[in-house]
């Protein structure tokens, strides 16, 4: 007996449905498995300590998750049955549900009604997310695997997210349930921000570590290869993810995007620093309301409903300080560099009057991505799910489905490092093994008279090369570091390509105890505490020219 009656409502507990007569009504995750633990309760008043261990086994929660699912318990009957109370709050006890409850029998699986199709795709039921948690590092991060298609699709949100909270707008429900019509669906919070664990303000995630997060929660969804489809600076991050893991990458999907967040004398589009210091403190001020709706959702700024989701979306998905934080983290943002290094399909799609992102920064990604499609789509929305959602979702569709596996598996983007020495000995070698290890890179071996060590992230290369200059020093070596992020063919022997003489030429430049970077390796740390001083333009030979450097603080 795992079917409950009250009022007009039936509650399937097997199937995760909550429905009328009228049909099936929306419930997030969380939301469902409340009302199902009050239901199963009924008449008994539980406490918020026992509703919160039975909805949340095993993960800490404050109180403001369970008053966010009884209030959308509560709009969800009353929008089906005001006529009566449900949920009933006693104060400084708890709650208790009040309904009469009557019990039946799921009917078996195949006999419900088929799926309405909506523009000829079929969307999901709500009642199939679930929420679980992968392991990055030390981290759990939040994810949801939506839908059974036959290619995975990462959707990867921008700024802030919070993923149960996507259920609860009924336009963002059916953008993923299309996405999920046609794709195996895995979404995520990212470190930080909604379900995932909360992290200091000083640690929130850089990109490096954006791109860990990514390959932990594909690792524990079981997929090996996905399209990676990023929105606003979700783009940003998916490119980068291309460049660095193309084995694992099928495409990417980037909307909204950009390269750059400020302006620049070559990036004119960018947003002013002082602009973007008036709306971390508008944003830190007002947090708690629709902040900065009017941008990212204008044709839905007048709606209250929307205003009033979008507000709470908001507030679930981060605190002030980290939502600041981030956005401080992305105006460091710089991936100019790495888009000519993407070596997998890509479809960059901007809306024409975006008043968030401007149209120009879409087709300055699309066309410095070797290959890149690029859709410019009418309206002023900059989020995908408002405005004409299936202008975006039928190209999405279309390139999914024509994607084949002909990525150039040879070519990745790595961050190479250079130690250079007059006296490497066996011990400073056996040391130096180990930090690279430690610090997740792979040795390659000696180049004339440096090591060379490869990394998937420059922030963590910037580590290992201090941990080997302290090393060195305690052996009484003293070393020279030079670091640069760019192409590099695989080769049996190791790596070649112009990335590896630009990375030995900077080591050449560096002085004893010194690390020299190039500018494509600072602009990838953005968040990552590490600081640089400028150290004059680099001459790289008349190949090469002159290149901004950079050295790093200890």
């Amino acid at each position: 007996m795992n079917v409950y009656r009250f009022g007009p409502f039936r509650l399937d507990v097997a199937q995760g449905l909550l429905a009328t007569d009228a049909g099936e009504i929306t419930l997030a995750p969380k939301a469902f498995d409340t009302l199902r633990v009050l239901v199963e309760s009924a008449g008994t008043v539980l406490t918020k300590r026992e509703l919160l261990d039975r909805v949340w086994p095993d993960t800490y929660v404050d109180e403001n998750n369970l008053a966010q699912s009884i209030s959308l318990v509560r709009k969800a009957l009353a929008a089906a049955d005001p006529s009566a109370e449900y949920v009933q709050t006693i104060p400084r006890r708890g709650y208790r549900f009040v309904a009469s409850v009557g019990r039946g029998f799921s009917p078996p699986i195949g006999s419900d009604p088929p799926a309405h199709e909506e523009g000829g795709l079929k969307p999901r039921p709500t009642s199939e997310v679930v929420t679980r948690y992968a392991r990055s590092g030390s981290v759990n991060i939040a994810y949801q695997v939506v839908g059974d298609g036959p290619v995975d699709l990462v959707f990867v949100m921008g700024w802030v997210s919070h993923i149960e909270m996507f259920w609860q707008e009924p336009a963002v429900a059916r953008f993923l349930r299309q996405l999920a019509s046609f794709s195996r669906l895995i979404l995520f919070d990212k470190r930080g921000t909604g379900l995932s664990d909360a992290v200091p303000l000083s640690q929130l995630p850089t990109l490096e570590e954006r791109m860990d997060d990514v390959r932990a929660v594909m690792h524990a969804a079981g997929s090996t290869r996905a399209v990676v489809m990023g929105v606003s600076e979700g783009g940003t991050m998916s490119s980068l993810f291309a460049a660095t893991h193309p084995a694992h990458t099928a495409g990417i999907v980037i909307i909204g995007g950009y390269a750059r967040r400020l302006r620049a004398p070559d990036y004119p589009w960018g947003a002013l620093p002082e602009d973007r210091e008036r709306f971390i403190e508008m944003l830190e001020r007002e947090w708690g309301g629709p902040v900065g709706i009017e941008e990212r959702a204008p044709s839905r700024a007048g709606d209250p409903e929307f205003r009033k989701w979008w507000s709470a979306y908001l507030r679930m998905g981060a605190s002030p300080g980290a939502a600041a934080a981030l956005t401080r983290m992305n105006a460091e943002i710089d991936i100019r560099n790495v888009l000519p290094t993407i070596r997998v399909p890509a479809l960059v799609i901007h809306r024409s009057g975006d008043r968030c992102l401007r149209v120009e920064e879409g087709r300055y990604m699309a066309e410095r991505i070797p290959g890149a499609r690029f859709l410019e789509l009418p309206g002023a929305d900059h989020l995908p799910f408002v405005g004409d959602q299936d202008a975006i979702l039928e190209p999405v569709r279309r390139f999914v489905s024509e994607l084949g596996s002909g990525t150039d598996r040879t070519r990745v983007l790595a961050t190479l490092l250079f130690a250079r020495t007059d006296h490497f000995s066996d011990d400073l070698d056996r040391d130096a093994s180990r930090e690279i290890r430690w610090f997740q890179g792979e040795k390659i071996g000696r180049i004339d008279d440096a090591l060379v060590a490869t990394f998937d992230g420059p922030a963590r290369a910037i580590r290992c090369a201090r941990a080997l200059l302290d090393a060195a020093e305690a052996r009484g070596v003293r070393l020279a570091a030079g670091l640069h992020t760019g192409e590099c063919e695989l080769a049996p022997q190791g790596v070649a390509g112009l990335s590896v003489e630009i990375g030995a030429l900077l080591a050449e430049a560096a002085a004893v105890g010194e690390i020299v970077v190039s500018n494509t390796v600072r602009d990838l740390v953005a968040g990552s505490g590490l600081e640089f001083a400028p150290r004059g333009v680099a001459c790289l030979g008349d190949r090469l020219g002159d290149w901004p450097v950079f050295t790093v603080k200890r």
